[in-house]
């Protein structure tokens, strides 16, 4: 039995997607499955079970892309084939069970939509599958001395969603404190290559016997597995984010211009908390997708570190 994944560019996308990739790899155990996908998802989906082929799809002109795709897998028969990105592609392959997802539901979730898609009442959270080398390698990266280990995402791939560094500072101080949450933490700060120099104060405030740092310093499978090792994620609404909530770790997603409805994190223990003005407010007051000026303003430290004591207390309550 064979499945054809096609799913989305963005880091973000693509790991709630695999909320779907999972419900067909755990339902049809020995299924094959070829993804395709953005080169910068692309290395989410190296572990997952049976695998024969990962194929990337970076944008072309005149959608070349998809022609590409086509040549490549129209001489294979596929069982199923799944498109998340709502092309006609599933429509000209040879194959048994197609479902291609038409458009955004902005009323619920993307894991809901993509669930009743696929005909589940229910949505199976997001995983990222991780392999022996990979968590190998994060024991290699994170200290053994057993300390606790805050997890951070302190940058975005947009200044507007992007929480202000000082204030990462002194969340994590504060977290950090003799009497805070995590005391004496070490603390993991993760994004992308391109984000580093905006993060740079964070990173600068700890000392290096203090902090782990990766932005693209490893492979993505290499920071899920350092992910799964922390004791909670906090961080703006990023692929990163959405990574930490498929690795089943407590997970606090920082909202203000994005949608929490659509896009808040997806895992068993995790929670948004959003500034005080609201999404509407945000997009009347004149905010512009072409500024990268952060939106983020009336997000203060005391609701965030408020919103980790609840979601670490949930934890516990739930004896997780």
């Amino acid at each position: 039995m064979r499945l054809l994944f096609i799913t989305s560019n963005r880091l973000g996308d693509a790991v709630l997607s695999t909320s779907v990739l999972r419900n067909y790899v755990e339902t049809y155990p020995g299924i094959r499955v070829t993804v395709a996908c953005g080169p910068v998802a692309a290395p989410i989906f190296r572990g997952v079970p049976n695998l024969e082929r990962i194929i990337e799809m970076p944008k072309q002109k005149r959608g070349g892309h998809w022609w590409k795709l086509w040549k490549s897998v129209v001489f294979n028969w596929w069982d199923i084939i799944v498109d998340l990105r709502g092309s006609a592609t599933a429509y000209v392959l040879p194959g048994w069970k197609r479902v291609v997802l038409s458009g955004n539901d902005d009323r619920i979730h993307r894991v809901e939509q993509m669930a009743r898609m696929i005909g589940l009442e229910k949505a199976l959270f997001p995983k990222v599958w991780v392999d022996q080398d990979h968590k190998a390698r994060a024991d290699d990266v994170l200290p053994s001395d057993g300390r606790k280990v805050l997890a951070i995402g302190p940058s975005a791939n947009w200044g507007g969603k992007t929480w202000a560094a000082e204030r990462f500072v002194d969340l994590i101080e504060r977290l950090r404190a003799e009497d805070g949450l995590l005391p004496s933490a070490h603390v993991l700060l993760v994004g992308a290559p391109n984000e580093r120099d905006a993060a740079q104060p964070v990173i600068e405030a700890l000392s290096e016997s203090e902090r782990t740092v990766i932005f693209g310093d490893e492979d993505l499978l290499t920071v899920q597995a350092c992910l799964e090792r922390s004791d909670i994620y906090i961080g703006n609404d990023s692929g990163l984010m959405h990574m930490a909530a498929a690795a089943g770790i407590p997970t606090l997603g920082l909202f203000g211009p994005t949608r929490e409805e659509n896009y808040g994190p997806c895992g068993p223990i995790a929670a948004h908390v959003h500034t005080d003005m609201s999404y509407e407010d945000i997009w009347a007051s004149g905010a512009t997708w072409r500024s990268h000026d952060s939106l983020m303003d009336s997000l203060s430290v005391d609701k965030v570190v408020t919103a980790a004591t609840k979601l670490l207390l949930s934890q516990d309550e739930n004896g997780s």
